[in-house]
């Protein structure tokens, strides 16, 4: 178990089919970051592959877009204990409207939900105190203004600094 950690939250990165490679300064969060958290829609493996090996530590799921060789590396649903804040991450969680709740019943026990799809950033508490999370994409804006990635502080079972980043164009 991290004692307390730095952690950098990705989903929806789409290489090669949206971008060619991460934006220089995603690379230079992964290696900043105790633990790089990816919550699916890699598209190819050499994004996992790479993320590996710069990262610390490295949590991921597939997602939709991920085929046969991610889904065989990577879980639909990953659960872990990290700094006392026991977390999961998740591709997919549905339509926004009643996400909280339906999350809170899906995840019982858990302080922090990661998840994407949607590449919509999304910071929001459920009734139970589950924290979700949704980093957006860092290269894949869709309808966005802005590409983005999270980052935030987990310590002592606390979830504190929550940043969303918005990658210059």
């Amino acid at each position: 178990m991290i004692a307390g950690c730095r952690v950098l939250l990705l989903a929806d990165t789409h290489v090669p089919a949206r971008a060619r490679d991460l934006p220089a300064e995603v690379w230079a969060a992964a290696e900043a970051a105790d633990l790089v958290i990816h919550a699916g829609d890699w598209v190819a493996e050499p994004l996992l592959d790479a993320l590996e090996a710069r990262s610390r530590r490295l949590i991921g799921v597939y997602g939709n877009n991920d085929g046969p060789p991610l889904r065989a590396r990577l879980p639909e649903i990953a659960s872990e204990t990290v700094a006392g804040v026991r977390l999961a991450v998740v591709h997919e969680t549905g339509p926004a409207a009643g996400r909280e709740a339906r999350c809170a019943a899906r995840f019982p026990g858990r302080d922090l939900l990661v998840f994407g799809h949607s590449h919509i950033p999304w910071d929001s508490v459920a009734a139970g105190g589950l924290r979700l999370l949704n980093p957006g994409s860092p290269t894949d804006r869709r309808r966005q203004p802005h590409a983005t990635y999270l980052t935030l502080t987990l310590a002592g079972g606390a979830i504190s600094d929550v940043l969303l980043h918005r990658i210059a164009r």
